[in-house]
């Protein structure tokens, strides 16, 4: 059973999860226009460490499956981020299933991610409820 204080704790960290996710959401969309506006420079500097290997190519195909992946993973991210704070800021009946989705998604990065993510998981995943205790019968 919640009490009203327990609704009350709970609907002000909705509410400040909620905007920090639509805060996440953006900085993870920039990050996805900032690898993109710079793919050439990375693949150049990556090439340029190539020159003593063995098999480049390999590794230049593997650097390109790599940086592709990591923009596809900021990409979902940031709409996952983005959808999430919508959801709790809205009182969306999926809002809670949306920001774990999210939290579990956001804890490989650091910093922001990581805190982001374990105060969501900590905020938003049941607490067990400790049992009350049994009423003692005198006699």
């Amino acid at each position: 059973m919640t009490t009203t204080a327990d609704s009350t704790f709970l609907a002000n960290h909705r509410r400040i999860l909620g905007v920090c996710w639509v805060v996440y959401g953006i900085a993870r969309g920039l990050l996805v226009f900032w690898l993109l506006a710079f793919h050439i420079t990375a693949k150049l500097m990556f090439g340029a460490l190539m020159t003593r290997v063995p098999d480049p190519y390999t590794l230049m195909d593997s650097f390109n499956v790599f940086y592709v992946g990591i923009v596809i993973f900021s990409a979902i991210c940031g709409i996952l981020g983005i959808l999430a704070g919508l959801a709790l800021l809205g009182s969306w009946s999926s809002g809670r299933t949306i920001a774990l989705a999210a939290a579990f998604l956001s804890l490989p990065e650091l910093p922001l991610g990581l805190m982001l993510g374990v105060y969501t998981i900590v905020v938003l995943l049941p607490r067990a409820i400790p049992p009350e205790p049994e009423m003692a019968v005198k006699r």
